[in-house]
């Protein structure tokens, strides 16, 4: 028998967060969800759907969009990643992605901040939603740089960790459990070989104009710049399929009407969030099964 879900809450979250976007001016924009080509990330397993893929993120084509001349874009979608189950994970889930041109990383982490904010003061008092979270994700963020983080509470450095090929597991052990207890915290300024879409910091090249953002420990959103040059992308594209090759992984060909139209694209930035751990967090659910209709396990 199917347990009943946090779907009232779940609507409550969906219509505050286009209430904010189409009060601050962006459109709804809708993308395929098939796709043939997808973004070459070799840590990221994709799901065959014929000879096609199923999204992993409506990346690609958003970029493109915005490329054609539109401005301020966002979309609310399904996504999938293979071989992704546990307590916040699911192998279909439900994705926030949003995109304004003439803006960088910096304005963007503010205005995640600002939508936070918006959708929890929309749910507060909602039945469902747990008020000391709902009242957690209100407060001003925390600011953390990923070099400050390893050496606050790592006995590595952020560049050493990645040489010894041990960076996630310094981040999921040690740096994330204590991010965002009392804030969101968005932990930014990661290196340069950790941000494949990401455009380079201008005042020190080593570093990406990337953030993640936190809430009790659990990573909600990763944004950036964007890169909008075609053939630095390129360049990055190719390292990326021959790691995918080297680890036998699936990843099809190189997205070439993607990297088109990224040269005609004007600089930008945009930021994907996970609705699911969001709304899983605003209510207190012990795991992502708790707010979604159906898990793979219930059909």
């Amino acid at each position: 028998m199917l347990v009943k879900k946090k779907l009232y809450e779940r609507a409550a979250l969906l219509r505050a967060v286009r209430f904010f976007f189409e009060r601050q001016g962006y459109l709804e924009v809708d993308t395929p969800i098939r796709q043939p080509v997808l973004i070459p990330e070799a840590n990221i397993l994709p799901v065959a759907s014929g000879d096609f893929f199923l999204q992993t993120s409506p990346e690609l084509c958003m970029k493109r969009i915005l490329a054609s001349g539109y401005e301020k874009i966002f979309q609310v979608c399904k996504c999938f990643r293979g071989q992704e189950r546990g307590q916040r994970h699911l192998p279909e889930f439900t994705m926030l992605e949003w995109y304004r041109i003439h803006d960088d990383y910096q304005s963007l982490m503010a205005e995640t901040a600002e939508l936070l904010k918006d959708m929890a003061a929309k749910v507060r008092g909602h039945r469902g939603f747990d008020p000391a979270m709902v009242e957690l994700v209100q407060q001003p963020p925390q600011f953390l740089t990923v070099r400050n983080a390893f050496a606050k509470y790592t006995t590595y450095t952020a560049e050493q960790a990645i040489r010894e090929d041990c960076f996630d597991e310094q981040l999921v052990e040690h740096i994330e459990p204590r991010l965002g207890l009392m804030s969101p915290c968005f932990l930014y300024d990661y290196p340069a070989a950790l941000g494949a879409l990401a455009r380079k910091k201008e005042s020190d090249p080593s570093l990406a104009e990337r953030f993640e953002l936190y809430v009790q420990g659990v990573e909600l959103a990763n944004g950036f710049s964007e890169l909008t040059d075609a053939h630095e992308q390129r360049r990055r594209f190719v390292m990326e399929l021959e790691r995918a090759e080297k680890y036998g992984l699936q990843q099809g060909a190189m997205p070439e009407q993607f990297l088109e139209d990224l040269g005609i694209m004007p600089e930008a930035c945009g930021i994907a969030l996970g609705i699911d751990r969001l709304l899983m967090l605003l209510t207190g659910a012990l795991t992502i099964a708790e707010v979604v209709s159906f898990t793979p396990e219930e059909l």
